[in-house]
């Protein structure tokens, strides 16, 4: 079973770190009102710098089969049965392969 997304130019992909996030005043104002409300002389820090999340496109997933002997073919084959079920539009028309599983 092979699952795949379809990928737009319009799509966000974006990874923000979280000593980005907390150094920007407007997200450390509403945090502070929210967390902290009352208390003067507050500052966020962050014990960890390599901690992340990402904002992205959420996309609906779309799976086909293959046989073993196809197995080279995965990313042609998936590009067949997203143009044979009609899922490329305009500005949407590369996959990203998400999970191949075996069956």
């Amino acid at each position: 079973m092979v699952t795949y997304k379809i990928l737009c130019e319009t799509d966000l992909n974006k990874i923000i770190k979280l000593e980005e996030l907390l150094q920007n005043e407007k997200i450390a104002k509403v945090i502070k009102s929210e967390f902290a409300k009352g208390f003067r002389n507050i500052d966020l820090i962050s014990s960890d710098k390599d901690v992340a999340f990402s904002i992205e496109t959420v996309k609906e997933l779309h799976t086909f089969e293959v046989q073993k002997d196809d197995f080279a073919d995965i990313f042609v084959l998936a590009e067949e049965d997203a143009s044979n079920k009609k899922l490329f539009k305009k500005g949407c028309s590369r996959i990203e392969l998400v999970d191949i599983e075996t069956i």
